[in-house]
């Protein structure tokens, strides 16, 4: 394979939200994520830096039930992030009584969800 015809990585992940402002709450009060310039593409949203990678929050029309979701986002669509110690994010998000739920596959993960039912995966990776 050459390079012209090999995927590069992953450059960012779109999730859709009801409220830019209540989600940026939660990404940027709660997780700590930093925003970045995002053009004016008609819509509200926000742009949000992941390491060298992206988070970009649409506020558009949801077509999936954000209500009834299983509890444990990792039984669900998600995306995952890493994280270079858990508890830091568990005391964060209990003082803004987000539940989480760990990981049942017994990898060093927690699991929770955004304002609009988006699954969040916070993996603790060695550095």
């Amino acid at each position: 394979m050459t390079r012209a015809n090999t995927i590069l990585g992953l450059h960012h992940v779109s999730v859709l939200v009801a409220d830019t402002a209540q989600s940026l709450r939660f990404y940027s009060d709660v997780l700590g994520l930093q925003t970045v310039e995002r053009p004016d593409l008609g819509f509200p949203g926000a742009w949000l830096a992941l390491g060298a990678q992206q988070l970009h929050l649409m506020e558009l029309p949801n077509p999936d039930a954000t209500q009834g979701r299983v509890e444990h986002a990792g039984r669900d669509r998600h995306f995952a992030v890493q994280v270079a110690a858990l508890e830091p994010f568990e005391a964060r998000l209990d003082a803004a009584g987000v539940a989480y739920t760990r990981s049942r596959s017994g990898r060093a993960s927690i699991f929770c969800r955004d304002p609009d039912g988006n699954g969040v995966e916070l993996m603790e990776v060695m550095l």
